[in-house]
């Protein structure tokens, strides 16, 4: 954490003033998780349209890093455009579902169909990157004793799906027993925060189940894995030292950070609070370090002032 040493304050210490100033100075590309970050649901983030606009303003490269799979990334630029954040373009959006279908076409080179746990963004990505799935087109009295399964799938990707059955994990479980096929993972978040307390189970529940079906781990696309930021860095010119990564989460973002040599910076409008980072730093195990941030800042608008000079 090369900017965290040189500004001499490395672990989870709040900064704001000419620290916040200095340290935008420093870098040039800025990674930004989503929800709890720039906005909560339908509602931007006080001052964060704001943010993001200044720092485009003053030649920052801005990227938007989402495990979010739900959506295909013209729909996050509809998003964005309708919550205020009207200089955001497609290419700045990395979605985990999108960086799944690059990863299934130019990495993987799968040749054959994907089956498919997940939704429209999922679908849609794979669509838009020419990549054959399978995944909804079953009777509604289908089981799998009598379903039909496919002899050229040769993949099987996991993400958000609320129409998440049985016949899908049990048809999943079978392509899965071949060791050939790909098993992979949009994301492993548990939950994500809904309002008045409840809560909505992420795609690792959906993971974790076939994982235990199979007997095998699947190979995890979003963050925390380090793929997201290679796909930055194969269409951007990016320095890992010049990045500042800034999330809410200390397990995902924290740790994507760590992962990919950026420096961090912990949000408090989200998940994460600043005594579970403190818990983290002050942890004997060193693997906990991975996920303490090296900034906090209570919102994103406390960069607002270091635009105002």
């Amino acid at each position: 954490m090369a900017g965290a040493r040189v500004f001499g304050f490395k672990g989870c210490r709040k900064i704001g003033g000419s620290q916040i100033r200095n340290l935008l100075n420093a870098k040039d590309f800025f990674l930004f998780d989503c929800d709890g970050v720039i906005w909560h649901g339908e509602k931007a983030i006080t001052g964060a349209p704001k943010v993001v606009s200044s720092l485009i303003k003053h030649g920052k490269n801005v990227f938007f890093v989402t495990n979010n799979c739900t959506r295909p990334r013209e729909n996050y630029v509809n998003k964005f455009y309708r919550l205020g954040f009207t200089d955001v373009m497609q290419e700045q959006i990395f979605s985990s579902s999108y960086c799944s279908a690059l990863y299934l076409r130019d990495v993987a080179k799968v040749q054959g169909k994907v089956f498919v746990i997940g939704g429209e963004g999922v679908r849609n990505e794979l669509l838009q990157a020419g990549i054959p799935f399978d995944g909804d087109d079953d009777a509604p009295d289908g089981t799998i004793f009598n379903c039909a399964l496919a002899s050229d799938v040769k993949a099987v990707l996991v993400g958000h799906d609320d129409k998440f059955t049985f016949l899908k994990l049990a048809k999943a479980s079978c392509y899965l027993r071949d060791p050939e096929c790909l098993f992979l993972a949009t994301d492993v978040d548990p939950w994500h925060p809904l309002q008045d307390g409840r809560i909505l189970p992420g795609s690792g529940c959906l993971t974790a189940a076939l994982e235990v079906a199979t007997g095998r781990k699947a190979l995890v696309i979003g963050k925390p894995s380090p793929f997201m930021f290679e796909c930055i860095s194969s269409q951007f010119r990016v320095d890992p030292a010049q990045c500042l990564m800034v999330g809410d989460r200390l397990e995902t973002d924290m740790l994507f950070g760590a992962n990919c040599g950026l420096d961090t910076m912990l949000t408090l409008t989200g998940i994460s609070q600043m005594k579970t980072a403190q818990e983290y730093r002050d942890s004997d195990h060193s693997t906990n370090q991975s996920f303490v941030p090296d900034y906090v800042v209570d919102t994103i608008a406390d960069f607002l002032p270091a635009f105002e000079d």
